[in-house]
């Protein structure tokens, strides 16, 4: 991977980092590494937003750049991040690309990219337009007159997609008797997400539904559910759903207010899957920050589980290489691969509650199948994140965590791929001795620093 791509494509601070010229120049290179090279047919890509202000400046300016480059560009507006990966490959685009940055704050925004089969862009091919980008974009063809690309704005993009969502529900019974509280972060998901629940039949609650350019996550989704808890207990729901601002994630809220993330649901799921016969392979792919608890519920219905680097892109690399058909992370994020190519927050809390609509159990005992064991995550703000992690304090003092930990502990320390910080999680019997080892790698980090 290259300096300006991520685990999850080009973020940054919109307008300081994530500029329009930048912006305009992605548009140009994109537009030839993935479209302008084929030249049977005109190319078309498609580009859709999520809701925080910045992303109206950045998609006219992109919009632009493809433009520029000959190709035509069909615009879907506000929608989730895997709804561009469904539409990308029914429209038959030359690819798909999403402005924003996910649940990161409205001041940050981001350019990711789906190839036309609706995945993530491969790190060869992310690396070809960085290479272009860093050569610079002055010597493409600038076509002219009628071979200048034009804009189209695809208006039934997302009762398409919602379309296929609902034709994903498989369980025997609509939910006219389950009441959901949907919080749509206020951000791609805020007509999305009501939308997809009351089609099902059930009795929606929606909240953080409101976007106005600059709310978007801010203490609502799937990073914060405070609110969403009180709002559950209030409404006497069955359910209630996280997403997170691009859709592409979800943590649940049960009925008793307690909050299920990505590893319970992996565990719901797939051991429903795994009774009903339909994990075939018996396998799910985990990341290294999952909790141990999920491998041993999983290990008792004999489905083996695989791990692999944090990022979904990595899930999914994984899970290609394996035959899995069913991967995730602990934030939320899950890959039903029969029916995505990619995270999909809808996705997943609808295969979530097409399980508790098929057993007539509650969230709370589903998430009963799962004990999770003591874990501590701790983020450090820190811009030099690779420089340091390798410095012979910290690697000394990551040494003598691990001993501490034994084989009942696990410890990851890895710098984020779309943030400045460093994230250092420790697993094991013991709260007290997590709180050591955090706090001991935390201090070397800091004496590497010289603070």
């Amino acid at each position: 991977m290259g300096t300006l791509f991520g685990t999850d494509g080009v973020r940054g601070i919109a307008n300081v980092e994530l500029t329009p010229e930048l912006a305009f120049n992605l548009g140009r290179a994109g537009s030839y590494v993935l479209a302008m090279q084929d030249t049977t047919a005109r190319p078309r890509i498609m580009v859709g937003k999520d809701t925080r202000v910045s992303g109206d400046m950045l998609e006219a300016a992109l919009i632009a750049g493809i433009c520029s480059t000959g190709s035509d560009v069909l615009t879907v507006g506000v929608i989730p991040t895997p709804a561009v990966a469904y539409l990308t490959e029914k429209y038959n685009a030359s690819c798909g690309i999403v402005i924003s940055a996910s649940h990161n704050p409205v001041e940050d925004n981001g350019i990711k990219f789906f190839g036309p089969n609706g995945y993530k862009l491969p790190d060869e091919i992310e690396a070809e337009i960085e290479r272009l980008l860093i050569g610079g974009t002055i010597n493409l063809s600038r076509p002219q007159g009628e071979e200048v690309g034009r804009v189209y704005d695809v208006e039934e993009a997302l009762n398409r997609y919602l379309d296929y969502l609902v034709s994903c529900y498989s369980a025997p019974e609509k939910l006219n008797d389950i009441s959901v509280v949907v919080d749509c972060a206020n951000g791609a998901a805020y007509k999305a997400g009501p939308r997809l629940w009351s089609r099902l039949g059930a009795r929606v609650i929606a909240i953080n539904n409101n976007p106005n350019g600059v709310n978007i996550n801010d203490r609502c989704g799937s990073t914060y559910t405070e609110g969403l808890k009180r709002a559950v207990l209030h409404f006497k729901a069955d359910v209630g759903i996280a997403y997170d601002g691009d859709a592409d994630r979800c943590i649940i809220i049960d009925e008793c207010g307690n909050e299920t993330d990505g590893d319970h649901l992996m565990v719901i799921c797939a051991l429903d899957m795994q009774r009903r016969g339909q994990l075939n392979p018996s396998t799910v792919v985990a990341t290294v920050m999952s909790n141990i608890g999920l491998n041993i519920a999983l290990r008792r219905e004999n489905v083996l589980v695989e791990s692999c680097k944090v990022g979904d892109r990595y899930v999914l690399e994984k899970m290609k290489e394996t035959g899995a058909i069913l991967g995730g992370e602990q934030s939320g994020h899950m890959i039903f691969l029969e029916h995505a190519t990619t995270g999909d927050g809808l996705l997943t809390s609808l295969k979530l509650v097409e399980v508790m609509k098929r057993t007539g159990l509650p969230i709370s005992q589903l998430a009963r199948e799962m004990e999770k064991r003591p874990q501590l995550l701790v983020n450090i703000r820190l811009e030099d994140k690779d420089t340091i992690l390798s410095h012979d304090l910290v690697t000394a003092s990551m040494g003598r965590a691990e001993a501490k930990l034994g084989e009942m502990g696990k410890l990851v320390v890895r710098p984020s791929g779309t943030e400045p910080l460093v994230r250092i999680m420790a697993q094991g019997p013991q709260q007290y001795l997590l709180e050591e080892v955090i706090e001991e790698i935390s201090d070397a980090i800091k004496q590497a620093q010289g603070i």
